[in-house]
């Protein structure tokens, strides 16, 4: 298990995608972040409610990768952390 922070919903100059969170798991490069594509992520709110979500993609060549979340994730979890298993 590692940990991962969330940095930013996936959004466009006009849309955003509600379920769609970038994650920093600490990778530095496009190579590393596809070895995570398929492992489960976990983010857990301080009242105990579980959110689970899905590596689908990197994100760009600096090691982010893109998870799709059950439901979206509330705008307190951005720059929390999150499990990665």
């Amino acid at each position: 298990m590692t940990k991962g922070m969330v940095v930013q919903f996936r959004r466009g100059r006009h849309t955003y995608t509600p379920r769609h969170f970038l994650i920093d798991a600490g990778l530095k490069k496009r190579e590393d972040a596809k070895k995570m594509i398929g492992k489960i992520v976990i983010w857990k709110s301080s009242s105990g409610k579980i959110i689970k979500g899905v590596i689908k993609e990197a994100h760009g060549n600096k090691g982010l990768v893109r998870a799709i979340f059950d439901k979206g994730l509330p705008g307190q979890a951005l720059t929390q952390e999150v499990e990665i298993q």
